[in-house]
């Protein structure tokens, strides 16, 4: 399984699509490093906030999380570089992924801090110097930066570097619940053209890149997950409280809960738990539709044979001079229930 762990809810940036910043954690309510000794072994951990290089102990989380998985990326404003590059100096491994909103001006603008968009480069340029290979770009796509997606994407093709997108979701995570794409022709044609840029590459990853582009397509417009929503099965979140959620996507207007609690009890007792199956019950059953990339990567991964004839027939598309297919959003049925995604 995938998990996903968040250090803190302290941010220094005021982006305007999440409110983490305004609703902080205090550091005495943090978990503290060693309760991660009780996690299971990962396929790959996501370190996220927040920030969390606000965390002073930040170090002694990886020391841990490096016993529990191959594979830890960071996701990062880039706020404190010569945080960022002592570690990959002491654990040159790890990757990281610099959220980005845009180009200088606009990135400024969303993430509410000045030199934002210079930091996160430079931050990239230096990992990339010091040797760091799974370095990339995040971008959340919002009402006005879509097209500056397209610039970020040629940018980090340029400098071999790994492009990430997410559009914008409303949650208790993000403390937001007026999120909504209002200009859905124009940025669903800047995915759109992402998508068929995403394909004529030679990179397989690129393709499956394709198809989860096609998925927020297909999130910004209200469809239906193509994909079931197995969080809670295939992943998980720990929070800085020590709780362990399935996503972090719940709305409370919707449902919220949690399988319990990792300072009372092991993980596999968790896990294994009544509450958790109720949770899972609740996932099965849940109205959202949401599509952000901790949920969706790992039932890609595991139906990949379902959604590899798409890949394939419109790479194919691509090759004979064609277009990727983006108006025909595909829908796979492998045992969803019926009533999740259903308002």
């Amino acid at each position: 399984m995938d998990g996903s762990v968040i250090v803190t809810y302290r941010c220094p940036m005021h982006c305007k699509m999440c409110n983490i910043w305004d609703n902080p954690t205090r550091p005495s309510e943090e978990f503290e490093p060693s309760l991660l000794e009780k996690l299971p072994q990962m396929r790959a951990v996501n370190i996220t906030g927040g920030e969390p290089f606000v965390r002073e102990d930040i170090e002694d989380i990886v020391k841990v999380l490096e016993k529990k998985t191959s594979r830890i990326v960071f996701s990062t404003s880039g706020f404190f570089p010569e945080r960022v590059l002592e570690m990959a100096r002491r654990h040159p491994n790890i990757g990281y992924r610099i959220s980005i909103e845009g180009l200088s001006c606009k990135n400024d603008e969303l993430r509410g801090r000045e030199g934002g968009f210079d930091k996160g480069l430079k931050t990239l340029l230096e990992l990339r110097r010091m040797g760091v290979k799974d370095i990339g770009f995040g971008i959340t796509v919002s009402n006005n930066n879509s097209s500056d997606m397209l610039d970020l994407y040629e940018l980090s093709k340029n400098l071999g570097m790994e492009f990430a997108t997410a559009s914008f979701h409303n949650s208790f995570y993000f403390h937001k619940y007026d999120n909504q794409v209002t200009n859905r022709d124009e940025v669903c044609a800047n995915f759109d053209e992402l998508i068929q840029r995403l394909m004529k590459e030679p990179n397989p990853k690129s393709w499956a890149r394709a198809f989860f582009n096609l998925g927020l397509i297909n999130y910004i417009n209200g469809g239906r997950r193509m994909l079931p929503c197995e969080a809670g099965t295939e992943n998980f979140f720990l929070d800085p409280f020590g709780n362990i959620l399935p996503c972090n996507g719940m709305e409370e207007s919707c449902w919220f809960g949690t399988m319990g609690n990792l300072k009372d009890a092991t993980f596999e007792e968790i896990w294994n738990s009544p509450q958790a199956e109720a949770i899972r019950d609740k996932v099965a059953h849940c109205p959202k539709s949401c599509w952000m990339i901790g949920s969706v990567s790992p039932v890609m991964k595991k139906y990949l044979r379902q959604i590899a004839p798409w890949i394939l027939r419109n790479k194919w598309a691509v090759l004979r001079g064609g277009r990727v297919d983006t108006q025909c959003i595909p829908f796979y049925k492998v045992g969803n229930n019926e009533l999740q995604g259903l308002r």
